[in-house]
């Protein structure tokens, strides 16, 4: 019991030590950030590791994989601020839509793509899951007919919120044919 305990305190006290260093990576934009990142990873990599050694090659990344994030989510805890409801400027209750002045083609654009192409490219993501994903056929079957309502509606959330309507077009469009070509190809293999 002793052992274990502290074998979790060891671990608690890297994800610490990660948590310290990935976010002074987040707050750092300089060349030194990549090798803080680097490190940060590396030290969640090292409490695996120790959890592994310490604690049993079953039990100890188990509790890694628990422990590590309860570690950082008490570094922010104890750095919350609570700031004063009174001094913040007031928000508005909605985003403003594009300032730029609305065409036709525009609006049946986003009809097109949140909706016929948007669900065509989900459909395509789905079914490449399907075929391309180790496992049962019958959990990737549900896993990817699963996925393609959720990527539809996000699909659809993204097209009509981006502003940038002709990169929304290129990646649908990218999608689908990548999608559907990959499945494809595994069906004729």
């Amino acid at each position: 019991m002793t052992g274990t305990l502290s074998g979790c305190a060891v671990v608690l006290a890297i994800g610490l030590a990660a948590g310290v260093v990935l976010r002074r990576a987040w707050r750092t934009r300089n060349a030194q950030r990549p090798w803080l990142i680097l490190g940060g990873w590396a030290l969640v990599a090292a409490a695996v590791a120790t959890a592994a050694v310490t604690l049993g090659a079953a039990r100890g990344p188990f509790l890694a994989v628990a422990l590590v994030p309860f570690a950082v989510l008490a570094l922010i805890a104890a750095t919350i601020q609570i700031r004063d409801p009174k001094k913040r400027p007031p928000r508005e209750l909605a985003l403003e839509p594009s300032d730029r002045p609305s065409k036709a083609w525009r609006g049946w654009l986003r009809g097109i793509l949140a909706g016929p192409l948007g669900g065509i490219a989900a459909m395509g993501v789905g079914l490449a899951y399907t075929v391309w994903m180790p496992g049962e056929p019958q959990t990737r079957m549900v896993i990817g007919g699963l996925l393609a309502p959720l990527l539809w509606a996000g699909g659809m959330a993204w097209t009509l919120s981006d502003n940038k309507i002709l990169r929304a077009t290129a990646v649908l469009l990218g999608v689908t044919v990548a999608t559907f070509t990959a499945s494809a190809l595994k069906g004729f293999s």
